[in-house]
């Protein structure tokens, strides 16, 4: 048997079940967050400023953006499964050596060979239930991924910031090898090829594809909109450390709690898109998600500027910008890589690039201007959820059914 094309266990073949989807997409999105908690304390151990350990989020969201429009594509031509079980390999390796890493830049180089193997399983878990599904279903299935997504952050944002307190940093990285070890496992075990048109497409036509998706109107709505709404909440994982520890004085074992109502607020956001998505509509419900996500941008911004800067205060407009947010993520990614079907796996990882990237920027800005974290943080969010706000508005009626065909 060949196991780069078909599972060992034979009752694996058909439609995937949608808890081995989940197994893989958490691999890129757990180790982002399982080590934000950690960063003033690898800052401490490798004797470097916040703004350099910073790089280790910002080179690990880039990593993630790279890959996923790598990874699209090359599924196209090769196949979901052996793309994935390759990604697999890179993210156990690169968790590997981050734990070991002796300074700072073997960690942040540790950090991109990481991220490029994780996003394997971000792009490809997403392209794989567009693969099995209708455009209405598939919406569905990715409220329901992204609203377990965003608990298992939750969870590995206390289960970093106990590790980094009470063991060591490094354990964190220890524990992400093991998970890679084991989700290639069940990658080999149970995955079967779900992309109906392997070996179709050609090394020649992968920027012709990516640049069709990027001139179609609805595409570039979609992912811009979608980013600005979703990932700009990495401008707040990146200064929260430092926020809760420097600003609030809080201790460093509690930062992980910290992240569990932002976390519950994507939950909501999702369940809430996947329970109203048939009767609003996809772009009705989507400028619902994005005026909520604006209201607790603008709450953020308000209570930093004024100087009223709490935990609850925190947690109560963070909570409000995550449930915008989960309404709109599984929504603006349905609706994006649905505007191409013959190229699927190129859609979701365009728009992965296009999230990811801006996500990158966002923590990059916290780091470069971040001599106030919170009001920085703040100011990028509510700036990003304004841009979604006004791009998806005066789009809509221009909007003609072609745009997406």
């Amino acid at each position: 048997m060949n196991l780069l094309r078909a599972p060992l266990l034979a009752s694996a073949a058909g439609r995937p079940p949608l808890w081995l989807i989940f197994t893989f997409v958490i691999c890129g999105t757990l180790s982002l967050h399982i080590f934000v908690p950690a960063l003033p304390a690898a800052a401490r151990d490798l004797g470097v400023s916040s703004a350099t350990i910073q790089w280790t989020l910002t080179v690990y969201v880039l990593g993630l953006a790279v890959g996923q429009l790598i990874y699209g594509p090359i599924s196209d031509r090769f196949g979901r499964r052996p793309v994935l079980m390759a990604g697999l390999v890179l993210y156990a390796l690169g968790s590997t050596i981050a734990g070991l890493a002796p300074g700072a830049l073997t960690l942040i180089a540790a950090r991109v060979v990481q991220a490029l193997g994780g996003c394997s399983g971000l792009v490809l878990g997403r392209a794989v239930i567009r693969d099995v599904s209708a455009p209405r279903e598939a919406a569905a299935r990715l409220a329901w991924l992204n609203m377990f997504m965003s608990m298992a952050p939750a969870m590995a944002s206390i289960a970093g910031g106990l590790l980094a307190a009470y063991v060591s940093w490094r354990a964190i990285f220890a524990l992400l090898a093991a998970i890679g070890v084991l989700t290639l496992l069940a990658a080999i075990a149970t995955l079967p090829e779900t992309n109906p048109a392997v070996g179709r497409s050609t090394g020649a036509g992968l920027l012709r594809v990516n640049l069709r998706l990027l001139g179609m109107p609805a595409f570039r709505v979609y992912a811009l909109a979608g980013a600005c709404a979703t990932t700009s909440f990495y401008a707040f994982l990146a200064a929260a450390p430092f926020i809760f520890t420097d600003m609030l004085h809080r201790d460093q074992a509690e930062i992980g709690f910290y992240f569990m109502p932002p976390m519950l607020g994507y939950s909501l956001g999702s369940l809430l898109a996947n329970r109203l998505v048939g009767r609003l509509g996809l772009d009705r419900l989507l400028h619902i998600g994005f005026s909520i996500a604006t209201l607790g941008a603008a709450l953020f911004f308000l209570v930093v500027a004024t100087g009223h800067l709490s935990v609850v205060a925190v947690m109560a407009s963070m909570l409000l910008f995550t449930a915008g947010g989960g309404i709109a993520s599984p929504l603006a990614l349905s609706g994006a890589i649905g505007v191409l079907p013959g190229a699927i796996g190129a859609a979701s990882g365009l728009y992965g690039f296009c999230q990811m990237g801006f996500g990158a920027f966002c923590t990059f800005a916290v780091g470069l201007f971040g001599a106030n974290p919170a009001i920085t943080a703040a100011s990028v969010m509510l700036a990003a959820a304004l841009v979604s706000q006004v791009v998806f508005t005066l789009w809509r009626p221009m909007r003609h059914d072609g745009d997406a065909a």
